[in-house]
């Protein structure tokens, strides 16, 4: 199916998060108007940190705006520092202030996600962002036309579902399934640095590993504050919402007869955020005709590996490259865009699955026998497919191209 041929097609990105803004810069840097419509009546990231490796670094360097963010980011010297759950002790732990610019090329940081947001927000033309538009249906076909809850409806040539794993553009695209419960649930808060630990504040990525439950902490906003998220299990709790919230007591209970520290750093972090953690099989395709899906919409990961956000970011320049390069066919160039990303997501999918299990072994010679390895295996190394990955690179060459 060839759609319009126009040299500047009409696209829409159904999605203000940082996957979305992302594209628009893309397609904007290769001459390709867009308008990204966002629900909310302002541009704002929920949520709290993330890790920036050095694949999403990479770019965010792309995208120009790696230099301003570096003002707010937090510069990781220790990551993969996994600690044993009731006293601490150090399983291992890598240096990346030199290995990183070594094996990849770029360095790995933690920022608030808001910082990410407003430091790409600054790239995108004022004039392509549509706010208070919040998507309640598509029609597909030939011509696919949204349509938006106050009853305004656009048409456009390319529709980019970046509308989170929620998503309203992929529920028209494939038939509705509904979501596997994992047993999992996590904790967000974030703690001001007064207020935390001195552990706490160091430039490192720290995960306490124990039976059910780990929990992951960093510095972000300049080291202004400390992120921090555990997970646990869900029980009963069923709720997939960046908005909801427990109590102190119910976070503080997760983890009775953890490290003392802990304590003190999860008294300090006020109200929690508590989500749950809702399993989605990766999708075998992500585009029909002119519309496609982008970020969490397309593969909702759990965030062991820390490569949601990488990952909108990837496939962000990968999608503007394919459309600038395709535009005699439009279904042609997302298809080739799916081809190229789908294999990867799919294999960080299942590895990100994986890793709960890895996390949570109960106490006992499977543990002991994960603990040992840990001092021998090289992170670094074993993950050089996620953090060597160059769009570019893969765009000649295939889906296992490295820089």
């Amino acid at each position: 199916m060839t759609l319009r041929t126009a040299a500047q097609p009409r696209i829409a990105i159904v999605g203000g998060g940082i996957g979305g803004l992302a594209t628009a810069v893309f397609l904007h840097r290769e001459g390709l108007p867009c308008t990204v419509y966002e629900q909310a009546p302002q541009l704002a990231e929920v949520g709290a940190g993330l890790v920036i490796s050095p694949n999403a670094a990479r770019q965010l360097r792309r995208l120009g705006v790696m230099e301003t963010l570096r003002e707010r980011a937090v510069q990781l010297d220790t990551g993969w520092e996994f600690r044993r759950w009731e006293d601490g002790t150090v399983l291992s732990s890598e240096n990346l202030t030199d290995a990183c610019e070594r094996l990849y090329g770029e360095q790995t940081y933690t920022a608030h996600r808001a910082d990410v947001l407003n430091a790409i927000k600054a790239q995108v033309p004022p004039e392509s962002v549509a706010l208070g538009h919040k998507c309640v249906g598509l029609d597909t076909g030939a011509n696919p036309r949204l349509h938006f809850a106050d009853g305004r409806t656009v048409e456009a040539d390319v529709v980019i579902g970046a509308d989170g794993i929620h998503s309203v553009v992929r529920g028209a695209l494939f038939a509705a399934t509904p979501a596997t419960y994992s047993g999992i649930c996590a904790f967000r808060a974030l703690v001001p640095a007064a207020k935390a630990p001195e552990f706490a504040l160091r430039p490192a990525q720290t995960l306490w590993i124990g039976p059910d439950h780990h929990l992951v902490h960093y510095p972000v906003s300049a080291g202004e504050l400390v992120n921090l998220v555990a997970f646990a299990p869900a029980g009963d709790y069923t709720v997939e919402s960046w908005t909801a919230t427990a109590t102190v007591e119910e976070f503080l209970a997760e983890f009775d007869g953890w490290d003392r520290r802990l304590v003190h750093l999860i008294r300090a972090a006020g109200t929690p955020g508590r989500w749950a953690l809702l399993d989605r099989a990766p999708l075998p395709r992500w585009s029909e005709g002119g519309i496609t899906l982008l970020g969490d919409a397309a593969h909702p990961m759990f965030p062991f590996f820390a490569q949601g956000a990488a990952q909108a970011l990837e496939d962000a320049a990968v999608l503007a490259r394919c459309i600038a390069t395709g535009l005699d066919d439009l279904a042609g160039a997302l298809k080739r865009y799916e081809e190229l990303r789908i294999p990867r997501t799919t294999r960080l999918q299942t590895v990100s699955h994986g890793r709960s299990h890895i996390n949570h072994l109960p106490d006992g010679p499977e543990q002991r026998e994960r603990d040992a390895a840990f001092a021998e295996h090289d992170p670094l190394v074993a993950n050089a497919w996620i953090y060597n990955y160059d769009p570019d690179v893969a765009l000649e060459g295939g889906v296992t191209a490295q820089r």
